[in-house]
């Protein structure tokens, strides 16, 4: 019975799927529409013109070349190369200091560093974790409730950059205790020391319109920040709370006579074990685990970062951040890198793969097997030989 059922279904179907003569007509067609609208989809055969006119639009488009109109005589050969291979045609810049003097090692993509700010995303989260710390609205084992059956501490809350939890603490502190600590990093103000290029970036004189100073704790709505600002935060929180002068020498008499410049000194050193801990697991499994490197051995040490994705509301397009440093005991490097685009893989994550590349590099090149005092001999030594051609 179930066989004759089984054949009777079969022919059933077999009857219907037979065409009649004016849909054998419409089938070609069809076709022709069907493959008209893939090709403007998806793009022509290879090898065809319209493959080809797409190609070269593809090229130039994502082709692009960084550090193209970068002037660099005097940048640390190593680590400028190593940043360039690892940004690739990636829309972005990197920035590199060394945190124990505030000595500029490279700028790839000048004209991006340069710029007057962006929107800093939630790389300014450990200001307001560092301002919740010092002024008692937070500790490290503090849990918020950042959802209806969930609560973080600081350290998850850095690690997996948890919007609400840094909202709250905004809401705290208040618009005025922000922009108070946003300052004494050096956001809103020029951190170089005769860098002429450099701009100040801004910071808001009132909460910004849309979600107030929740937003601006979160995101860093209203608030616009250059990688060599941040770069110098990061320094500042490295080196237990020194804030130097970026100095960029680009001469080789600067190179030579190269000395550091404190331009304040921040009394948190008590504070950053905390905060430190919670962009030391942002690296291990939070939003900056792509920048881990499994193969990493004494001579760096930890990587501590912290990374942000946002949409730019000034300029349009979304903004990847990753700022970070190692390590942890004494620290070695800053690097800041930042990534533009349209879309959803412009972000934090693959910002701090581009850095992950970069310490693995250098790594690879033994460049912190040399001790501090070497690298700046080697430094002024290439200064000289450049200045010689």
């Amino acid at each position: 019975m179930a066989d004759k059922i089984e054949g009777i279904h079969r022919n059933s179907i077999n009857g219907h799927m037979k065409p009649s003569p004016r849909t054998s007509q419409a089938v070609p067609i069809l076709c022709l529409l069907l493959a008209a609208a893939a090709s403007a989809a998806f793009g022509s055969p290879a090898g065809s013109p319209a493959a080809k006119r797409t190609h070269r639009t593809h090229s130039t488009a994502f082709n692009l070349d960084p550090a193209k109109l970068d002037a660099t005589s005097f940048d640390d050969a190593i680590v400028r190369q190593v940043a360039i291979d690892a940004l690739g045609h990636t829309n972005g810049s990197v920035v590199a200091i060394d945190p124990s003097t505030g000595r500029i090692l490279t700028i790839v993509n000048q004209k991006m560093a340069f710029s007057s700010g962006f929107e800093p995303c939630s790389t300014i989260k450990p200001v307001i974790a560092l301002a919740g710390l010092q002024e008692g609205a937070i500790t490290r084992d503090t849990m918020l409730r950042v959802d209806r059956r969930r609560y973080m501490d600081l350290t998850e809350a850095m690690a997996h950059s948890n919007n609400v939890f840094f909202e709250s603490v905004g809401k705290q502190l208040g618009f005025d205790t922000v922009i108070k600590y946003a300052r004494l990093l050096g956001l809103g103000d020029r951190v170089g020391y005769n860098i002429s290029e450099e701009q100040p970036g801004s910071l808001p004189l009132f909460p910004p319109k849309y979600g107030g100073v929740a937003r601006m704790s979160s995101f860093g709505g209203g608030i616009r920040i250059t990688p060599l600002q941040l770069a110098s935060l990061a320094a500042t929180l490295a080196n237990g709370g020194t804030e130097y002068y970026l100095q960029y020498p680009r001469t080789s008499e600067d190179r030579v006579n190269f000395a550091p410049r404190v331009r304040r000194q921040l009394d948190i050193a008590p504070l950053l074990p905390d905060l430190r801990q919670g962009m030391l697991a942002a690296v291990m499994y939070g939003t900056a685990r792509r920048s881990y490197d499994a193969y990493g051995d004494d001579t760096l040490g930890p990587t501590l970062g912290k990374t942000g994705t946002c949409n730019d509301e000034s300029l349009g397009g979304r903004l990847g951040w990753y700022v970070s440093y190692a390590d942890e005991i004494h620290p070695k490097i800053v690097l800041v890198v930042l990534i533009r685009g349209g879309g959803r893989s412009t972000n934090g994550p693959r910002a701090s793969q581009i850095a992950g590349h970069i310490y693995r590099g250098l790594r690879e090149r033994n460049y912190f097997a040399a001790s501090a005092s070497e690298r700046n001999s080697q430094y002024a030594a290439a200064g000289t030989a450049g200045a010689s051609h």
